[in-house]
């Protein structure tokens, strides 16, 4: 059992379920879907970089964050609310189509689609910034009274994702409620000023998660931004691990300081000013989408993020399959992933020690858009020929190298042998740099089902691929026996 502290809860050892899955699906559901839209804008990072953080609120590509971003005057959501729905109409005005489209979702289907491309677990938004519930809370909103869906959609989705053999996590808006403080984001200092630090907040967030845990046993506990200020985490974590024993807990939870009172809201809304008008003189490194980490994590979570090297604490990569976690019909076909894309980006991923949680938007029937379901089927596709180089796998001495004509490598290992997965290739033989395989007893492509030309010269494996070799988004070598790197 694990006691309400700190020292106790930081005892968690992160379950091998989790880290032998590597791909998971996170669905934002919610009133947003209605709508499914958002300006068309490059990815969200590059937005960031070069924009800086109010013409990210302004042109925001997200389109669950529709709430915020229509409410801002002239900007591309504002626009397209007054001009699909009427000046006077308003975000509550989805609640009932909502309803009415889920009452006959298929929750079955959206759980095929998960499994199908090989995730192991999936993560739904039981509660997103809108303050909408997915679930039937026995809590009422303190500004919005009973605002919650009819169906139990976490509870019938949950269900079909475990038939299907998957787990379940859940997601929590805890740092932002915006109807409990009508709050709205547009200038940099707001993304502190929209985190409601009452205690009446504070209870009624972590009630919340209580139901969540207790209800519905998430495999995946996935809070957002951060959590209101005081109370006591280290005992709602107690809480979860002691009811889920191999559960898991993201990055998010960090507490900011209660900074009203000791600095006034107008100061820090100057500070947020100067922010944005320096922007530019910001070193490039801290002007990225990241969230500072938590007392007590199990997994880190950047968005839209790559690392260079294998990192030491496990970590997992979260995108959209286009530049939005929601379902946005205004993406075009540029904007969505390819599935070679997708293939090659989860090998880096799991090369370098994370997970791939890749997001897509239902709409208010559950309907997952085509563009979306395509990359998402090449990605199954692929690993149900290579999966064994990617679940259960662990990251090797190194992450990456070069074929001698300069094609990308990732790295993994599994039960003594390495898999050396090739990203691109432009010729039928090469060398593979950086390996040492004077020791190498066998070279194998699983997806093949047919021997592989090979020979080692002067410890560099050098490989001759099959004539007739398909085309695929990438290949598989499993090395036999032991390999080392140069």
């Amino acid at each position: 059992m694990y006691a309400p502290t700190w020292e106790s809860v930081g005892t968690h050892p992160l379950p091998d379920w989790y880290d032998d899955a590597k791909l998971g699906i996170f669905l934002h559901w919610g009133l947003y879907s209605v709508p499914g839209w958002a300006p068309q804008v490059p990815d969200i990072q590059e937005l960031l970089t070069t924009k800086g953080p109010a013409d990210l609120l302004r042109d925001n590509p997200y389109a669950e964050w529709y709430l915020n971003s229509s409410r801002l005057e002239g900007s591309p959501t504002w626009y397209h609310q007054r001009d699909t729905y009427g000046p006077d109409a308003t975000y509550d005005d989805f609640v009932a189509p909502f309803d009415q489209g889920t009452a006959n979702a298929d929750m079955a289907a959206i759980a095929e689609v998960c499994r199908d491309a090989g995730a192991g677990y999936v993560v739904l938004t039981a509660k997103h910034h809108d303050g909408f519930c997915l679930w039937p809370t026995a809590l009422e909103h303190p500004r919005k009274g009973r605002y919650r869906a009819k169906r139990d959609i976490v509870g019938d989705l949950r269900s079909a994702v475990l038939d299907a053999g998957l787990r379940m996590g859940l997601y929590y808006s805890g740092g932002y409620d915006w109807p409990y403080n009508d709050a709205l984001l547009e200038n940099p200092a707001d993304s502190l000023l929209a985190v409601p630090h009452t205690p009446d907040y504070r209870h009624y967030a972590t009630e919340h998660v209580r139901e969540l845990i207790g209800r519905y046993s998430p495999s995946v506990l996935w809070n957002d931004i951060c959590w209101p200020a005081g109370g006591d985490l280290a005992a709602l974590f107690a809480e979860y691990y002691n009811a889920v024993p191999d559960g898991v807990i993201n990055d998010r939870w960090i507490q900011p300081p209660a900074y009203r009172g000791a600095i006034s809201d107008s100061l820090i809304r100057l500070g947020g000013s100067l922010v944005q008008r320096f922007w530019p003189l910001i070193p490039a490194d801290r002007r990225s989408l990241t969230f500072p980490a938590s007392h007590h994590y199990d997994i880190r979570t950047p968005e839209y993020t790559r690392f260079e090297t294998i990192q030491e604490k496990k970590w997992e990569a979260t995108r959209g399959v286009g530049h939005s976690f929601g379902a946005n019909r205004n993406e075009r076909p540029e904007d969505i992933v390819t599935a070679t894309e997708l293939v090659r980006s989860l090998v880096d991923i799991v090369a370098k020690n994370g997970n791939l949680l890749i997001g897509i938007g239902p709409d208010e029937r559950g309907r997952i858009p085509g563009e979306q379901l395509t990359p998402l089927r090449g990605l199954g596709q692929w690993l149900r020929g290579n999966g064994e180089a990617v679940f259960g796998t662990r990251p090797w001495h190194i992450a990456e190298t070069t074929t001698t004509q300069g094609g990308a490598v990732r790295f993994t290992q599994r039960n003594g042998a390495i898999n050396a997965v090739l990203l691109e290739v432009s010729t039928a033989e090469f060398g593979i740099r950086g390996l040492d395989a004077s020791e190498v007893a066998e070279v194998r492509m699983p997806a093949l089902g047919e021997p592989v030309d090979w020979q080692v010269k002067d410890s560099m494996l050098w490989v001759r691929l099959p004539e007739r070799i398909p085309a695929a988004p990438a290949y598989v070598l499993t090395l036999g026996h032991r390999a080392r790197p140069v």
